[in-house]
């Protein structure tokens, strides 16, 4: 049977950041770096179905809270998309020495583009997987739309995201902008699994279609029928990682 056990390491920053390894009843075939979805935790449905599907399948996987949320250490409010993308390296330096891997990533919304952004860097990474990722980083800045103006003007301003409280920098605006995810899938030179709900009403899917269209082959796409942008239906989750899981085979070395 698959287990969990939780890890610590240390961030890009040197902060402490929470971990959940999901290991596989045997010896895993490879392993796998999850990102979950912004201001979310390694906590959130899909992270944990998604990553225990793999381990079902034998692929183990970590997931991880990014800088100043969950149970990691550090402040969410100073942290942005490159700290984000610096997490993941630092979490894939720390499997590469302590665990193996990672061969396959997997990144869920804007933790999707930020697997784009730092896979492209990884020589060990052979394999990409997104989940409802924006094409854009910049299209996060929707969520608070209405704070912008004195995000802008004051430097930061305390913005509601799915009922909780969140500080948000000038710095963090200006980082999404300053990120070309489009130019990078370009030239990343690994495979590609881009997955989207059609009725995704956060990420719409036309960012799917942008991603797909800015890839080189080989590059697939995984339509997922009926699912929400947070994959909230067990069925969903374990569909979605049962698919990565034969679609990253090739690529595990096996």
């Amino acid at each position: 049977m698959a287990a969990s056990r939780r890890l610590d390491f240390a961030g890009a920053s040197g902060a402490r950041l929470a971990a959940a390894l999901e290991e596989p009843a045997g010896p895993p075939r490879g392993h796998a770096l999850f990102a979950h979805c912004f201001t979310c935790t390694k906590d959130v449905y899909a992270a944990r179905h998604v990553a225990r599907s793999l381990a079902a399948a034998g692929v183990a996987v970590l997931r991880f809270d990014f800088t100043g949320l969950g149970e990691s250490e550090g402040d969410f409010a100073s942290s942005n998309f490159s700290s984000n993308i610096a997490d993941l390296r630092a979490a894939a330096e720390y499997m590469a020495a302590e665990l193996g891997g990672p061969q396959l990533m997997v990144g869920h919304s804007l933790g999707g583009a930020a697997t784009l952004a730092a896979a492209a860097t990884l020589p060990q990474v052979r394999a990409v997987c997104t989940i409802g990722a924006p094409a854009d980083p910049a299209h996060v800045e929707h969520l608070f739309t209405e704070r912008s103006a004195e995000i802008k003007a004051k430097g930061e301003a305390e913005v509601l995201l799915a009922g909780r409280p969140f500080t948000i920098q000038r710095q963090f605006i200006e980082d999404l902008a300053a990120s070309p995810i489009l130019a990078t899938v370009a030239t990343m030179g690994k495979p590609l699994l881009i997955c989207h709900a059609p009725e995704d009403a956060t990420v719409e899917l036309d960012n799917a279609r942008r991603l797909y269209e800015a890839a080189r082959h080989p590059k697939s796409f995984l339509c997922l029928d009926g699912a929400d942008h947070l994959l909230t239906r067990k069925k969903d989750a374990e569909y979605a990682g049962a698919v990565i899981a034969a679609w990253a085979g090739p690529h595990l070395g096996e």
